[in-house]
């Protein structure tokens, strides 16, 4: 079956006027595809995971084509749990539509083969960590999830359980199904994707095809290159009325205004920012990658260059 994954214009931040942690993130994952997450800590690598698993919703833009079975195996796995690992495992699996016994011998079937069978009837708060993560990733591959994604799944891992990890990778891929990771070691799995892509201040930085199956699986989406506008007007005032399609804004109480457009349609913003009651004063328009990394370095404490300014009413 062929599916694939689109991330349009994509952003994310955890409060209303906080700082993104995503943003501007175009993106398609199709089946049978194996796709490496890069990035420094802090860049959004975790959050991505995340929207891909859907277990957060974008704050800004939209997701498509999410299959209905995904295996999610989490930076920091809740195993403080008062289940056993096999009750765990097998409650996972009726989620995602086994039925009772079904979902008890996919339960065993993942602990035997990770290492973890020994302790299926050991409640998870009294497990070690590197047992804890077995069960992370077993419940994560209970069901067979049509999208497996995994954040530094193996972190904690014995060698064996390693090299099983690395195998089921392989097997959900060449099944059809897709798997997205993030992984400390760069040696992991290293000849394997079909694509990487590193992520920095908050967007997609560099995007890496890799084989015939990457071009035929895993596709670069072009971007459409946007414009940040910012400008200040009345304290209290809203957004203005008739922005073009496509807009982002923000307006703080102060009536400090952060716009962002796609290029295509920064003149007819410009126009509806000078001509609207009360007035807007246009202070800078940059690109969006640009005023991304100043933001970045900002929040580091850097030297910023100057923005272009804009000619507005007085």
């Amino acid at each position: 079956m062929s599916w694939a994954v689109t991330l349009d214009d994509v952003g994310r931040r955890y409060r209303a006027g906080g700082r993104w942690v995503l943003r501007g993130v175009d993106l398609e994952v199709r089946a049978g595809t194996l796709l490496r997450v890069e990035g420094g800590n802090g860049s959004g690598k975790s959050t991505l995971l995340r929207l891909l698993a859907g277990v957060e919703a974008p704050s800004a833009g939209r997701i498509r084509g999410l299959p209905g079975t995904r295996g999610y195996v989490p930076e920091r796995f809740p195993a403080a749990l008062p289940l056993t690992a096999a009750a765990y495992v097998t409650h996972l699996g009726r989620v995602r539509g086994l039925r009772g016994r079904a979902a008890a011998r996919e339960s065993t079937r993942w602990l035997e083969r990770l290492g973890a069978g020994p302790y299926a009837g050991t409640r998870m708060r009294e497990l070690s960590k590197g047992s804890s993560q077995k069960v992370a990733v077993a419940q994560a591959l209970v069901g067979r999830p049509a999208l497996l994604v995994l954040d530094e799944a193996w972190t904690g891992l014995d060698q064996s359980a390693r090299a099983v990890l690395d195998e089921v990778v392989r097997e959900r891929v060449a099944e059809g199904g897709a798997v997205v990771f993030v992984e400390h070691d760069p040696a992991r799995l290293a000849a394997a994707p079909d694509a990487v892509v590193r992520i920095a201040a908050g967007g997609l930085a560099e995007r890496a095809e890799r084989g015939p199956r990457a071009r035929a699986g895993t596709e670069p989406r072009p971007r459409t290159p946007r414009l940040r506008i910012e400008a200040r007007g009345t304290p209290g005032a809203g957004a203005p009325a008739g922005l073009p399609r496509g807009a982002r804004c923000r307006v703080t109480p102060e009536g400090v205004l952060s716009l962002t457009v796609p290029a295509a349609a920064s003149d007819a913003a410009l126009r509806t920012l000078l001509a609207a009651h009360p007035g807007w004063h246009v202070r800078s328009v940059r690109e969006e990658d640009a005023a991304r990394e100043e933001d970045a370095v900002q929040e580091r404490g850097g030297p910023v260059g100057p923005a272009r300014e804009e000619a507005g009413p007085g």
